[in-house]
């Protein structure tokens, strides 16, 4: 890109708190071409604003709205505090003698206001990039080109792949990097506009850089309000599309589908996708496979791991995990050192799955199983969980089962478990080693018992 996305950089701004820049009084910071200056009419703001506000085609978006007026933005200024807000309002505090900003109650030490010209822009830009707007602007005010307004990028998704793949790349640039180009997109409708462009456009498959273009926009935005466009993929025809590019995509594409799954499975709005997508055999097999590729990529395994918890939140998912080898998944990504990020997920994930008959048979079977687990009873870290989910599942396992318990005697629990008693673990952690200690004390004394015990509270 130009010496434009290098002043892109330098001109980010996040939420409200924007810094004024006159550098780009001739040229949109969003977009990587050169327009020309247009001179910014708060009359002309006014009156497409309340043309907007009669046919109701497209609302306002929240950061175009002045905090104190709640309208749009005719002559934005900034504060010392970073806030920025309607000159007029701004004004008429401060002549009322208040000396305090009007949204942190932070005392003003300099009451200047700094015009904010960035935002003046883009309010500027999303007037003229309305398509339903029926006035023309007169001969000292050009219209923007049509390709650099919101909306037109709008249009452009729906266009051919190239159109498409240009158009992604600018939003990225705006949902990535700038909060108030994030909140501008979601409000604009994108997020089901990329989905669309996802799942639904075969074209776009053969173009790597555009899905993962579309991807990080996805997932940028991804409004809890808007969540339930994501059942889109309840259609055949569009889950076989998520399928087949998480099979074939490359390892970035993978991750973020892994997170997009994620979204799925743990949103109310999309519960029913979430069964939907647990029933599939080819997504749950290549979610195991990446769990089991912590050692070549990390950052695609602990994505699979959150995944996987994440459909493991349904217990209508946990018996469809284990017959496609979810318990063996997860123990091989705990074997090989992962980030202690997502190790107490992946332990939690496999305690619920050993409540299962099924999965303690899985557990069985894996030589690995018990020794890989034991080393996670007492880690030193901030993560107290994973030692309590550790515990959780060897009792799961070795309650009734003589070998596994003298398997894990022999992998050093004893140990592991007295360190965690004299650590400052909680009481839900504490009970279970008492429990587990009082399992396999009998081990030792050459007297297996039976599990009596059901006091972890």
């Amino acid at each position: 890109m130009s010496v434009l996305l290098t002043q892109i950089k330098a001109t980010i701004f996040a939420g409200n708190r924007i810094t004024p820049s006159n550098s780009l009084s001739s040229e949109l910071w969003i977009l990587d071409v050169d327009v020309p200056t247009v001179p910014f009419s708060p009359h002309l703001c006014m009156r497409d604003h309340q043309g907007r506000r009669q046919s109701n085609k497209m609302s306002i978006p929240h950061l175009f709205r002045c905090p104190i007026s709640l309208d749009l933005f005719t002559d934005p200024v900034t504060l010392c505090t970073g806030q920025t807000y309607d000159r007029p309002s701004i004004e008429k505090w401060l002549a009322g003698g208040h000396l305090t900003c009007p949204v942190t109650m932070q005392t003003l030490d300099d009451t200047t206001l700094v015009p904010n010209h960035t935002l003046r822009h883009l309010i500027d830009q999303w007037i003229r990039g309305d398509p339903d707007r029926s006035s023309r602007p007169g001969p000292t005010e050009p219209a923007a080109e049509p390709q650099l307004s919101l909306a037109s990028l709008k249009l452009n998704l729906q266009s051919p792949t190239a159109a498409a793949a240009d158009a992604v790349k600018k939003i990225r640039i705006l949902s990535v990097e700038s909060d108030i180009g994030q909140a501008c997109l979601i409000q604009l409708g994108f997020f089901p506009l990329l989905l669309h462009l996802l799942f639904r456009s075969a074209s776009a498959h053969d173009d790597s850089e555009l899905v993962e273009a579309a991807l990080d926009c996805v997932l940028s935005l991804s409004p809890p309000s808007q969540l339930d466009s994501l059942n889109m993929l309840k259609e055949e025809h569009n889950l076989a599309s998520l399928v087949v590019l998480l099979e074939q995509g490359n390892i970035k594409i993978k991750t973020s589908l892994c997170y997009l799954l994620e979204l799925v499975a743990t949103s109310p709005a999309t519960k029913e996708l979430s069964l939907l997508v647990g029933r599939s055999q080819r997504v749950l097999r290549e979610l195991i496979s990446l769990m089991q590729c912590n050692k070549r990529n990390a950052a695609a395994a602990e994505a699979a791991v959150r995944a996987t918890a994440g459909l493991c939140m349904l217990d209508e998912n946990w018996g469809n995990v284990i017959r496609e080898g979810g318990v063996g998944g997860l123990i091989a990504y705990l074997s090989s050192s992962p980030g202690q990020k997502t190790v107490s997920r992946a332990l939690a994930t496999l305690e619920l799955l050993l409540g299962q008959e099924a999965g303690k048979s899985a557990f069985a079977e894996n030589a690995n199983a018990v020794r890989v687990v034991v080393r996670h009873v007492f880690v030193v870290s901030a993560d107290r969980e994973a030692s309590e989910h550790a515990v959780g599942a060897l009792l799961a396992v070795c309650c009734g089962s003589v070998r596994l318990q003298t398997q894990a005697v022999e992998a050093g629990v004893l140990t592991q478990l007295l360190l965690l008693l004299q650590s400052q673990c909680g009481s839900k952690a504490k009970s279970r080693a008492r429990a587990l200690l009082k399992l396999l004390r009998s081990v030792w004394a050459g007297n297996p018992g039976e599990c009596n015990f059901q006091n972890d509270k």
